[in-house]
């Protein structure tokens, strides 16, 4: 963060910082984190990547969704790893490249499942606390600046009406998707009410985040904006990348 000195206001090094993005599904997240990690040279941690990840193996194996002792049990053994790419990051499950195999809808759900348990949660959330403490991060989820760096030094919120995040989501979606619009909407507001009433780690504004509420804003408004923002709080406004 920037601090006074003397009445100065001095700037933080961007690459010992971590940039929380928090926000439901279908807000933008992953976009802008993808923009900032290259605009600011940090590492981009997709922390939604990892849950579906770890439900891309549960599905695998057959498992019920619904048995936390039998989850607890997989994610201990589990391995998931977080490598920049040239667009996205790699997705590493137990060694194996899994990338392109955790972006459909049947993953997604599943991920939305799983993560309410809170020993699931504190199994990923010790992944993501190793793979960032050093700091140099962008990391984007629900619960990154409540939860797993409360102390980050930025922290935004992104959010959007669901009507707007769901039309993104099919748009994202395109040809790979055989479901209409209306009921992506409805798969949201669904999501939406598990992530924001689960017991462990709700979804919530952290209360020194900055709200971004891209409704009316193009997505390249909505990553203009957060970069802003990440300027300000760093006291980077000004200076070229």
């Amino acid at each position: 963060m920037t601090q006074d000195q003397g009445g100065l206001r001095t700037q933080t090094d961007p690459s010992k910082t971590i940039i929380a993005i928090d926000g439901p599904a279908g807000a933008g997240k992953s976009t802008v984190a993808r923009h900032l990690a290259r605009h600011f040279g940090l590492l981009n941690l997709e922390t939604g990547a990892m849950y579906r990840a770890f439900a891309l193996k549960v599905l695998r194996s057959e498992l019920a969704l619904d048995e936390p002792a039998v989850l607890e049990r997989i994610a201990a053994e589990t391995s998931i790893r977080l490598e920049p790419g040239d667009d996205e990051n790699r997705v590493l499950l137990d060694g194996e490249d899994v990338s392109g195999l955790i972006r459909n809808q049947l993953v997604t759900d599943a991920a939305s499942r799983i993560s309410v348990f809170p020993a699931i949660r504190a199994r990923m959330v010790r992944l993501q606390q190793e793979m960032g403490a050093q700091g140099g991060v962008v990391m984007e989820g629900r619960d990154i600046g409540t939860v797993v760096f409360p102390h980050a030094g930025v922290k935004i919120f992104l959010d959007a009406a669901p009507e707007v995040r769901g039309q993104r989501r099919f748009d994202q979606l395109g040809a790979r998707s055989t479901t209409p619009p209306e009921e992506v909407i409805r798969e949201l507001h669904a999501r939406d009410e598990r992530d924001r009433n689960r017991a462990d780690s709700p979804l919530k504004p952290a209360p020194d985040a900055v709200l971004l509420d891209s409704t009316n804003m193009t997505l390249d408004e909505a990553v203009a904006a957060a970069e802003t923002i990440v300027e300000e709080k760093l006291g980077l406004a000004g200076l070229r990348f």
